[in-house]
């Protein structure tokens, strides 16, 4: 009876016991994958549900902007909607650039090597003995990646605003610049890097042209997503530390653990 198994022990796959013939530490980035990314959901869960120490005037914390529901004074820019929301304000908008982070090309790479073991390197077996592929639930709800990504240049151009709002005082005097003001600009200019080269932007400014000659403006902004796309990992990352940094020395701030330093 022909075997049914769809794996790598299948049939069609190489006959090798071994799990892997690699000699190198392979283990090492799924497992620094692993251990950062699940600190970042523990981190960013904690701080969605507290629902507090997000405002030290004038920033705001990027898990909680724009703040639409029972915001703290000064923290709202744009309404509070939600007004009487029974959860924390940040569950509200959270769902948008978590979801682009979750559905983006290179994390799905990322956490399925990392936290699923498919595979967990080039060349190492995985321990699944089918796949079928993201066509199903939960999977299939990757294909919202592009639709997300437009809700993330939302929320790139709202935190934009915050960082100009941030060139103030606590009494909300302009033309000042603090310590927060220089963190949530180096975020924010991180955010954009990382939502413009994403594979969605690349296809939405240069996708199903047959004639790249006939369209010279999207032709040329093609080429340009396609340098940052090469860096699409990189500024993954980066955005990723930078956005827990901002909110992590804005809650500081709202505790009084220090003052902000200003430089003007």
């Amino acid at each position: 009876m022909a075997s049914t198994d769809t794996g790598v022990t299948g049939p069609t796959r190489a006959s090798i016991e071994a799990r892997t013939l690699r000699t190198d530490r392979w283990w090492v980035a799924p497992l620094l994958t692993f251990v950062v990314f699940s600190a970042f959901v523990v981190y960013a869960t904690i701080r969605a549900f507290m629902g507090r120490d997000y405002y030290s005037s004038p920033y705001l914390s990027p898990f909680y902007s724009p703040c639409l529901g029972d915001c703290v004074e000064g923290a709202s820019d744009f309404g509070q909607p939600f007004k009487g929301f029974p959860f924390s304000a940040a569950l509200i908008i959270l769902i948008f650039p978590l979801g682009f982070r979750m559905t983006c090309y290179y994390y799905r790479k990322a956490y399925y090597r990392a936290f699923w073991l498919s595979p967990p390197a080039c060349a190492v077996a995985e321990p699944h003995q089918a796949y079928s592929g993201e066509s199903r639930f939960p999977l299939i709800l990757q294909n919202l990646h592009r639709w997300f990504w437009y809700a993330a240049v939302l929320v790139a151009l709202i935190l934009s605003f915050d960082v100009v709002l941030a060139f103030r005082n606590a009494e909300h005097e302009w033309g000042h610049m603090g310590l927060g003001t220089l963190l949530m600009l180096i975020n924010v200019v991180l955010i954009w890097l990382y939502t413009l080269s994403c594979h969605s932007c690349r296809h939405t400014v240069g996708g199903r042209l047959r004639h790249f000659s006939k369209h010279p403006v999207r032709y040329k902004l093609w080429t340009w997503v396609s340098k940052l796309n090469v860096h699409h990992a990189k500024y993954a990352w980066y955005s990723l530390f930078s956005v827990a940094l901002v909110d992590l020395y804005i809650w500081l701030l709202a505790m009084g653990t220090f003052d902000d330093p200003r430089f003007f």
